[in-house]
């Protein structure tokens, strides 16, 4: 699960990890080292109000809960609060709509905490903000950031606690920008603080590609998107195409760090319309799958020679102002209605086709595993060749029909197959991965340039960031 617009406005007062740029709210009136408790303050208590515990998950073993609350003055507001045995508690105050979503985060993922638009550390290692989807394991892929630092609360200290107060919860505006004077506001947090040890309390992540000079604007990540500014601006304003939180924002301006822009970009091409991008053909200005128009070329022809070139109907086009080309013009009309049924749902149900085909490669596959382990235990192979298991023609065909006609069920009808291969026969994704690719290859109607942009966009991407 990704951090899309669950956006913090204050810091608990005896948070561990405090958010830079939020002010620090006195959160004495919420019981936060008691899940039971915190549950207990919102939950059955009204109308507009509402709590709840879970256990969550940890990439050490070491779950902890989290649990989070409606505060019992400021209703548009609700607690979150997410505890670990070993790196402690996270105390923060969301709007009341943004607290399930970023509760339900906290419990199905490891992130203990989330800074600079989604980055987010698991207590050993900073990622990158979760974007690109894989539909094998049906889990985001975890970006790993280079050279990346922690920077902890006793690393940040120096700012003067005079300066600085904390506030009540119904002082707290949710909308304020960022505070000027966080230093202060840090100093006199660290005053009350009884929690961890400063040096273990997390602050911000250090990196390389989240320096200014690596940051890119609106119209830098519009280029790297290959849409137009105006198309982006337009994405942000109606909240589509899942647009990345900005790293940072100078003077105003949201401002993205590349290999984020970069991610995006991956997961647009990855995604079921860039799938079907990557595999449609032009027609009469419009895209569409290489099957569909294929289907309407065909009836075309069909409808042409019954309409036109049977002498005994040709007579009902005799009238002058029905000639050939009006005859024309009618079939391709009816060869549109005929294509768009069998590129639909009227003629063939691609969702059930998709689950026979992925069982008939599942099969295949397990068939060519025992075969080639048997051809192993007889006669010894002597090379390191790669495996690429052989698939009868019939079922590739198929896969194939797939592709050229419904291209992103057939992308993730190939990323579930992957998957299974891997959980239920234990065949490696490079394996399943090039045993799909040499039989499109060999039995597949696809060009190959439209192939492999297809199957780039398909199988498990390359690694990123880990250089």
């Amino acid at each position: 699960m990704r951090v899309r617009d669950e956006r913090p406005v204050a810091n608990g007062l005896r948070t561990d990890h405090p958010i830079p740029g939020l002010p620090f709210a006195d959160d004495s009136h919420i019981p936060v080292e008691d899940p039971a408790g915190i549950e207990a303050v919102g939950r059955h208590r009204g109308t507009g109000r509402w709590g709840r515990k879970d256990p969550c998950r940890s990439a050490d073993g070491d779950a902890g809960w989290v649990a989070f609350t409606t505060d019992p003055e400021r209703h548009d507001l609700s607690w979150c609060v997410r505890w670990h045995p070993v790196h402690g508690r996270s105390v923060i105050l969301y709007r009341s709509e943004d607290a399930p979503s970023m509760h339900m985060v906290w419990e199905f993922t490891p992130a203990l905490l989330f800074r600079s638009g989604g980055y987010w550390w698991d207590g050993t290692t900073w990622y990158r903000p979760a974007q690109v989807w894989d539909w094998a394991s049906e889990k985001y892929y975890r970006r790993p950031v280079p050279s990346a630092m922690t920077l902890t609360a006793a690393d940040l200290a120096g700012g003067d606690a005079e300066q600085a107060r904390i506030l009540q919860v119904a002082e707290i505006d949710a909308d304020a920008p960022p505070s000027a004077n966080w230093a202060d506001d840090l100093a006199l947090w660290a005053d009350h603080h009884t929690g961890l040890e400063l040096d273990a309390c997390v602050v911000r992540i250090s990196a390389p590609e989240l320096a200014g000079d690596q940051l890119v604007d609106t119209a830098g990540l519009a280029e790297i998107g290959r849409v137009v500014p105006s198309t982006l601006r337009a994405y942000m304003s109606r909240g589509e195409e899942e647009i990345p939180q900005p790293q940072a924002t100078v003077g105003g301006r949201s401002m993205w760090a590349r290999p984020v822009a970069e991610e995006w970009a991956e997961a647009r091409r990855r995604s079921d319309a860039g799938v079907e991008a990557a595999v449609s053909t032009d027609w009469n200005g419009a895209k569409v799958a290489p099957g569909v128009a294929e289907s309407r070329d065909r009836f075309s022809r069909i409808f042409f020679s019954v309409l036109w070139e049977n002498p005994g109907l040709r007579r009902r086009w005799a009238l002058r102002w029905r000639n050939q080309a009006a005859v024309q013009d009618v079939a391709e009309k009816l060869g549109s209605y005929a294509a768009a049924e069998l590129g639909g749902y009227g003629i063939i149900p691609a969702q059930e086709l998709a689950i026979t085909i992925r069982y008939a490669w599942l099969d295949e596959l397990a068939t060519s595993q025992k075969l080639q382990r048997d051809i192993h235990d007889s006669i010894p192979m002597e090379n390191d060749d790669p495996i690429d298991y052989g698939v009868v023609p019939a079922v590739t065909e198929m896969l194939d029909w797939l592709i050229r006609y419904h291209p992103a069920i057939a992308g993730r009808t190939i990323g579930e197959i992957i998957g299974e291969a891997d959980g239920r026969l234990s065949i490696p994704r490079d394996v399943t991965e090039r045993s799909l690719w040499s039989a499109l290859c060999l039995d597949g109607k696809l060009d190959d340039d439209v192939r492999e942009q297809f199957l780039e966009r398909v199988f498990s991407p390359r690694a990123r960031g880990t250089d």
